[in-house]
């Protein structure tokens, strides 16, 4: 169970203890009712039996904002989705108040629409956790019906905009992007809303908030569905509702944000691993940076791609199974690992994309749900086979996951075009799928979105229900999803980090050429798009150290300034046998920087301009005793760099005096040797110049 349910579990009780329910029909109920605490107030009206709210507070930054009649929620029902015909929304407008409960962190209003014999409960609870509270809406029907499209938020919002406006679902090229799951803010009241899914579908149109999903599920007369929570977060200031935002993620995540410091054996072996040769890597970086260098050991030891043998019969051998190159139950590879005080990872796919590909066929005979060259996310014998062996192999000790292919990979993508109860997706009949292939160019097609969409729900809650159940076995599990997912921030509730899938696994051209091309990826999502992903949490393939000759003065430049980029995903690709000693003397003392900087990496954030232009950037990130800024000058020409050291930079309101110093030669040169909140910062860089400074509070220590 995540920590958030724990909180949400623990503060129902606790109500329950405080308060009774107090209950009142429609003619007793008061016109207004208010929810609030000391951070935020949401007021409601209940006149006529018609539930709205009708203003919202954010207490800590003092202002109050009035919210015009709008639809409060959004349910589209219909017979099925076979019928489109019959489809109707209804909106608050359609429901009458029966029943309202309440006490003081918590209001539910039962309603009921009797001409579609429908009951609903609207319930609205304040977070023990933080200045925000969640709504949920909780759906009976007394007959059979189909629930299309959960909205639990819709608010009619002055100031409501919607920062992540790239949508992109096509099947082919390097352009997939659903723009799922991303938060909405206001730009006067200074708030937030989403719902707490990763594949939510939170937009703003004509004036109007609309945080939902797409469900596509039949319910049963009698039969209540519950939703997913819809948030509404408060900031101090509404000009940083986003870093109010980020702080909340970092807050509810499933596990707390740490340093998983740790090698992967696909830049070292590809596929041509085997446990010997995996051994020999792990004794090697052992040896160079934990027994000669004093780093803490590594946190696990990854075989990627090439353990498992994708030529065998699945449905005889069962899933997953390992090669002839390992044991069978990896004895000596958790030897390998414990030797050097670590634990071991792999390398899978829930869609048997890649390497597991050749897998398929032999699926597809035995009657596993396969899709065209990869398996279906929404089958369920295959995604039952595929959670026993993930579950078998986390309870033998793997603590690691790097789960990749996750709806394909970076250039094609493959969609669920069959239905039924087999499938768990809905039918639509009038899309005249007839012909189609699941990877089919025509799917890329905006009105093919909600057959997409409906695969992506119900793949991405099999899924967290996968994951749920690995985190009962290992509390301290460590996943990341990889090709074809997106960067919701929600996804941070089920797993510990994504890849940024806007890129390849490396640039090529020399360390600066590689720098510019991974950090214009991070400018495309972060700075362009507008993706509110917190950048700790990225995976992005870097550093790497693969070739050997290089000016060790070079590597540690570029080597820093990959770790600004302030990921705790630290995944080192290396050769082992090709590095000189200076070269694990920069990994370790880069290793010990990033665990000092670690609190920071939560705050991170790009700066300056577009590296794909060759303009000047950087990363910064800061706590209140402690903060750094990396500076990059990927040109031909020296480039001047300045900055105010204030909130808007990501400096701590109110933190105090720094003192300026520097993990590389020379870096403090022409810079005060302390500098405090407000002041301004200057440097002029060379061409192709890497500067990273470093800033501690005079009470604080390495």
């Amino acid at each position: 169970m995540s920590r958030i349910n724990k909180l949400i579990i623990a503060g129902i009780l606790a109500l329950g203890m405080q308060a009774a329910w107090v209950r009142a029909d429609e003619s007793a109920a008061p016109t207004r009712l208010s929810l609030e605490n000391a951070s935020l107030r949401r007021t409601f009206s209940v006149e006529n039996g018609i539930l709205r709210t009708t203003e919202i507070e954010n207490k800590l930054a003092k202002v109050t904002t009035g919210v015009s009649a709008a639809p409060e929620f959004r349910l589209r029902v219909s017979r099925g989705t076979d019928k489109p015909e019959s489809a109707v929304t209804l909106t608050t407008e359609d429901f009458r108040i029966a029943e309202t409960r309440k006490s003081p962190r918590e209001i539910t209003f039962c309603l009921k629409n009797d001409m579609h014999k429908l009951r609903l409960e609207v319930r609205y609870l304040l977070a023990s956790e933080g200045p925000w509270l969640r709504k949920w809406v909780t759906l009976t029907s007394s007959e059979g019906i189909t629930l299309e499209r959960v909205d639990v938020e819709a608010l009619a919002l002055p100031d409501a905009v919607q920062p992540h406006t790239h949508r992109k679902l096509t099947t082919t090229g390097q352009n997939f992007n659903p723009g799922l799951g991303q938060p909405l803010y206001t730009t006067r009241s200074g708030a937030f809303f989403g719902v707490e899914f990763p594949a939510s579908d939170n937009f703003v149109s004509h004036g109007t908030l609309t945080a939902g999903y797409y469900q596509g599920r039949e319910l049963r007369a009698g039969a209540p569905y519950t939703s997913y929570p819809a948030v509404m977060g408060v900031a101090d200031d509404p000009a940083f509702v986003a870093d109010a935002f980020r702080d909340y993620i970092n807050r509810i995540r499933i596990r707390p944000l740490r340093l998983q410091l740790q090698y992967n054996s696909w830049f070292d072996f590809a596929g041509g691993v085997d446990q010997e040769k995996f051994a020999a890597s792990v004794a090697k970086i052992h040896s160079e940076l934990t027994v000669k260098r004093g780093t803490p050991p590594f946190s696990a030891y990854v075989i990627d791609d090439g353990w498992q043998d994708a030529k065998a019969d699945w449905t005889k051998t069962g899933y997953w199974p390992v090669n002839n190159k390992f044991d069978s139950d990896f004895k000596s590879s958790f030897k390998t690992v414990a030797d050097a005080r670590s634990r071991l990872g792999l390398w899978m796919n829930p869609g048997c994309v890649f390497g597991a590909e050749a897998a398929v066929p032999a699926l597809r005979a035995g009657g596993y749900e396969a899709l065209g060259k990869w398996m279906s996310l929404t089958g369920p014998r295959h995604m039952q086979a595929f959670e026993n062996r993930i579950l078998e192999l986390t309870r033998m000790g793997v603590v690691f996951y790097k789960l990749d292919g996750i709806f394909g990979h970076a250039a094609r993508r493959e969609f669920e075009l069959r239905s039924g109860d087999a499938y768990g997706m809905p039918p639509l009949p009038h899309l005249q799928l007839g012909g189609f292939t699941s990877r089919d160019p025509r799917l890329s097609e905006p009105q093919y979105d909600e057959l997409k969409l409906y695969y992506i729900t119900r793949a991405t809650e099999n899924l967290m229900g996968t994951f749920r159940k690995m985190a009962g076995i290992n509390p301290d599990i460590y996943i990341v999803i990889s090709n074809a997912s997106w960067l919701s921030p929600w996804w941070l509730m089920h797993v510990d980090a994504v890849w940024m899938n806007n890129a390849g696994d490396e640039g090529s051209g020399g360390r600066t050429r590689e720098l510019v091309y991974r950090d214009e990826r991070y400018h495309e999502f972060h700075r362009r798009q507008n993706n509110q992903f917190p950048l700790c949490s990225i995976f992005n393939h870097e550093p790497k150290k693969t070739k050997p000759g290089e000016n060790s003065e070079t590597f540690r430049r570029y080597f820093y300034m990959c770790l600004s980029r302030g990921t705790g995903f630290l995944e080192i690709y290396i050769k082992p046998p090709l590095l000189a000693g200076e070269d694990w003397d920069i990994i370790a003392g880069g290793i010990r920087w990033s665990r000092e900087f670690l609190p920071a990496f939560a705050r991170v954030r790009m700066h300056g301009g577009n590296p794909g232009k060759n303009e000047l950037y950087g990363y910064t990130a800061w706590t209140a005793d402690r903060g750094y800024i990396s500076i990059h000058n990927p040109g031909d020409k020296p480039a001047a760099f300045a900055c105010s050291l204030d909130r808007a930079f990501g400096l701590v309101p109110a933190s105090g005096s720094f003192t300026v110093t520097s993990p590389l030669s020379g870096d403090g040169a022409g810079l005060p040797a302390s500098v405090r909140f407000g002041d301004t910062l200057s440097v002029t860089l060379e061409p192709k110049e890497i500067r990273i400074l470093e800033f501690r509070a005079p009470h604080s220590s390495k």
